[in-house]
């Protein structure tokens, strides 16, 4: 990866997380990446789309809030298709 290309989560991309749960005990969550949501007024989280491992709950959206994210490994990643629309050219404001 050189210099200029930026590492991030892309939708379509399914990862495995895992995040803080009970007292004591950890939370993983495999699925696809849907975006990310704001809970409340300065709280995000990320919406993973549950894999078949969850078995009855395949399907269903989970919202997993960043601030209990442990770790993510990457299952299998798609490219990013948004484009960068700023292309460096500063922009005046005021």
């Amino acid at each position: 990866m050189n210099k200029e290309e930026k590492m991030g989560l892309t939708e379509g991309s399914e990862y495995k997380i895992t995040s803080l749960g009970g007292r004591d005990t950890v939370l993983e969550t495999e699925g696809v990446f849907k975006g990310f949501i704001s809970i409340g007024l300065d709280e995000t989280g990320l919406l993973i789309e549950l894999s078949a491992s969850h078995g009855d709950r395949a399907g269903k959206i989970r919202i997993v809030p960043l601030h209990v994210i442990l770790l993510i490994d990457i299952l299998s990643a798609k490219a990013d298709d948004k484009k960068d629309d700023d292309k460096g050219i500063s922009h005046y404001v005021g």
